[in-house]
């Protein structure tokens, strides 16, 4: 396999001189790749959300894990083709494109320690706080994991599908157009979390007394905190060069949630000092924020980055 600096070199992806395809063309396949994501939820009896049948229901989980899954596949497809076709790469170079090939094991840890540095604050909440780590030790999670539709479709199924057609598909037809890398980390995503906009009419469709301008409210918020996110997964994609480590984080953030930012932090027995696990907790999550922010490029480093650093202007 050619190396990855001498294939940037030749093809050179951020210069307006030798672009295999324009920033619209690949601002519309990503488009149409996330229409074929969740269009056909409302195509089909089984997958199409209503008042009486919930997107959490197993039946209908189901049905869309097989409909993701075959349009992830197409669009992985497609864009392997365009890797291969229109930018002329070879198959190995192609698969590290996509993030496919390194499988990126040392990338992925060191990312999902990253990641973990964020979440500080709810780790300690969740393990030390919590009793968590007894649920761990008896091997709970894994089980609710494998036995809970629910769980699976918010830990792997979803998180796996969205990484295949967000970065995998999507992040490499902009790396071969003519937009800077630093535009491509916080412009793709924004497709990303207007993927997850159509939410707003299923909430609607299960919660019609909540009042329009609420509901609003919270689809708004949705989007941000999506596109927030998939700027973080595209940065951690084109660093690592890995789907791998897009993923693992991906499966993570989703597994933990939103940190409490503000009120009393105490144990759901009462036993305990509340004062003492609301420092503890609040100290944890702003030192974590800065330690996260300190290694963010030291954790994110490696050789198989799908760019040189050079392209971030650093």
């Amino acid at each position: 396999m050619v190396a990855f600096s001498e294939m940037f070199h030749r093809l050179n992806p951020w210069s307006k001189d030798s672009n295999p395809i324009s920033t619209t063309t690949a601002s519309l396949l990503l488009v149409f790749y996330a229409l074929s994501y969740f269009l056909p939820f409302y195509l089909s009896p089984l997958t199409r959300p209503s008042p009486t049948l919930s997107r959490d229901n197993p039946s209908v989980i189901r049905a869309r894990i097989r409909s993701v899954c075959i349009s992830c596949f197409c669009c992985c497809l497609s864009t392997f083709f365009i890797l291969q076709y229109v930018a002329d790469l070879s198959v190995p170079d192609a698969l590290h494109y996509l993030g496919f090939w390194p499988l990126g094991l040392t990338e992925s840890a060191r990312a999902l320690g990253l990641t973990a540095l964020l979440f500080a604050g709810p780790l300690f909440l969740y393990l030390v706080v919590d009793d968590g780590w007894k649920d761990w030790v008896k091997g709970y999670p894994v089980k609710e994991l494998w036995g809970d539709m629910l769980t699976w479709r918010n830990i792997v199924a979803g998180p796996l599908t969205e990484e295949l057609l967000f970065r995998t598909s999507s992040v490499p037809l902009f790396l071969l157009s003519p937009l800077p890398v630093s535009r491509i980390i916080f412009y793709s995503p924004i497709i990303f979390g207007l993927a997850h906009v159509h939410h707003f009419y299923e909430f609607r469709l299960q919660n019609p007394r909540v009042p329009v301008f609420a509901a609003l409210l919270r689809s708004v918020f949705q989007f941000s905190f999506t596109t927030l996110f998939g700027a973080y997964a595209t940065f951690v994609f084109i660093r690592t060069g890995s789907l791998l480590a897009a993923f693992a984080v991906h499966a993570f953030c989703n597994g933990m949630g939103l940190p409490k930012v503000w009120g009393r932090v105490e144990r759901l027995d009462g036993r305990g000092s509340g004062l003492v696990w609301t420092v503890g907790y609040y100290t944890l999550l702003v030192g974590g924020a800065v330690g996260f922010w300190k290694e963010l490029w030291a954790l994110t480093e490696g050789g198989n980055g799908l760019v040189p650093r050079s392209a971030f202007g650093r």
